[in-house]
C-alpha cells in the first residue's frame, strides 16, 4: 500500500513539474528592448512576455529599478516616456 501512495506522489510532482515547465516555455514570446533615462543616468533592459503591454511594462520597470532610488524616483521614472523601444524577434511594434 505503500509503495503505491510513493508512487502516485511521483507522478504528481512529475506531472506538476511538467505543467511548470509548459506554461514558462510555451506561447508566443514578445521580446523587447526599452532605454529609460532619468536623472541623466540611461539604461536598456530586454524583456520577454506572453503579451507586448506585459514585456514593455516589466522592461519599464526593470530598468527604472536600476536607475532610481526611492518610491518617488521609481514612480517618476515609471511614467515617463521610453527613450527607445525596438521589438525583437520579428514581433511587431504597436503603432
Amino acid at each position: 500500500m505503500n509503495k503505491k501512495v510513493g508512487v502516485l506522489v511521483a507522478l504528481l510532482v512529475f506531472g506538476f513539474i511538467v505543467l511548470v515547465l509548459y506554461s514558462t516555455i510555451a506561447g508566443t514570446r514578445h521580446r523587447v528592448r526599452v532605454c529609460m533615462a532619468y536623472n541623466g543616468r540611461t539604461v536598456c533592459k530586454t524583456v520577454a512576455a506572453k503579451s507586448e503591454d506585459s514585456a514593455v511594462r516589466s522592461a519599464v520597470n526593470n530598468a527604472c529599478a536600476d536607475i532610481t532610488s526611492g518610491v518617488t524616483e521609481v514612480m517618476a521614472c515609471e511614467g515617463s516616456k521610453p527613450e527607445s523601444v525596438t521589438w525583437l524577434g520579428g514581433t511587431a511594434a504597436k503603432p
